[in-house]
């Protein structure tokens, strides 16, 4: 046992090894294994069951005429295939299909030809235009309009293309942990003072039994416990620091999927089912498998940019994230995802932009 323990503690310099690799947001991770068991679903059962699936309406997406030209051959954004995920705080399966608000948001753009998937985070607390002329907190938009109205809302304020998106809840990460035995955490004293008060909250929702996590240090959490540690958000740092634990945890669970059976798999895709819903149907799914191998993530980064936003309390609208500059945050995003060094915005997104910073500019004054 003492020679077991040894082996599963991580000496200091793995553990820093650990925080430097490159690490992938909520829902990004959870769509891998998404994919992935999916497929082991559709081929040991042979049947077309699978999650909530929806369809979206192309044309009720707001993709602009300008950013449909760069789709055509010849176009900085031909050739990627750019997919929204998010991860809503639904206590209830109707819940993933509308009234609950976007806790992560992601875009994962992939190179259909080289495989290279590059991830961009975009703040929840963004205040953007939310696809009704509305300014607000953009995690509003999939409360008030589900799924549509939060994929029109990137599409709007970024300039992008996006028409697939997939959508789960803490309830099925917390399935999805247990089903792979758990993830292992390095939980510090100042986590530890909050993490079982996010238990009762959640095991009340859900209505289930938690175990308390009694000490600090690196340990193996089941998956109340992680969705838990996710959601902490009382300590120095406050939501972006709530955000890189999601990371962290997703980090975990990327290491324990690597490590699962086939069966494994299966089971775990059984049980979160449910709370699984996506417009991406079998045919695409396929098409994912037959090049999973080739796929790899290659960068990652955060919207607004680190060095173009501010925070401010925008009133009743609360604390948000603000785009100092909406078009100079687009350019950098089309950079980064396309490496489209000319991007220029469309002129939506400029009077976007203009609206935002008329309406966030006195509040900024203030601090």
């Amino acid at each position: 046992m003492a020679t077991q323990a040894n082996n599963r503690k991580m000496s200091a310099q793995q553990q820093e090894a650990k925080k430097k690799r490159k690490i992938i947001i909520f829902a990004v991770e959870i769509f891998v294994i998404i994919i992935m068991v999916m497929v082991l679903w559709l081929v040991m059962n042979k049947t077309s069951e699978g999650p909530n699936v929806t369809v979206l309406d192309p044309m009720e997406l707001e993709i602009h005429e300008e950013v449909r030209q760069a789709q055509e051959e010849g176009g900085t954004m031909h050739g990627y295939l750019n997919i929204a995920l998010f991860g809503v705080d639904a206590e209830t399966e109707s819940q993933l299909f509308k009234g609950s608000r976007s806790d992560s948001i992601m875009i994962a753009s992939i190179n259909l030809d080289t495989g290279d998937i590059k991830l961009v985070s975009v703040y929840r607390d963004s205040y953007l235009n939310i696809g009704t002329d509305e300014y607000r907190k953009c995690n509003a938009a999939y409360s008030f309009g589900g799924a549509e109205q939060a994929v029109k809302m990137l599409n709007m304020n970024l300039d992008m293309d996006i028409e697939h998106f997939v959508t789960v809840g803490y309830k099925g990460l917390s399935e999805v942990i247990d089903g792979l035995g758990g993830v292992w955490i390095d939980v510090d004293e100042e986590e530890l003072k909050h993490i079982n008060n996010y238990q009762i909250n959640i095991a009340e929702t859900l209505k289930c039994d938690y175990v308390p996590v009694t000490s600090a240090g690196y340990q193996l959490l089941d998956g109340l416990q992680a969705t838990a540690y996710c959601r902490i958000r009382y300590t120095a740092g406050d939501d972006f620091k709530r955000t890189a634990r999601q990371r962290e945890v997703l980090q975990a669970i990327e290491d324990q999927a690597k490590q699962a059976d086939l069966a494994t798999l299966t089971k775990v895709f059984n049980n979160a089912i449910d709370d699984i819903y996506t417009n991406i149907d079998t045919e695409t799914i396929l098409t994912f498998l037959d090049k999973i191998s080739t796929y790899e993530i290659v960068d990652e980064g955060g919207f607004p940019q680190e060095s173009m936003r501010t925070v401010a309390n925008i009133g009743a609208k609360g604390s948000s994230v603000i785009p100092l500059d909406l078009e100079s945050n687009v350019i950098w995003l089309h950079q980064f995802l396309f490496d489209d060094k000319d991007y220029t915005v469309t002129d939506s997104v400029r009077m976007y932009g203009d609206e935002i910073a008329s309406q966030t500019a006195p509040y900024i004054n203030k601090n």
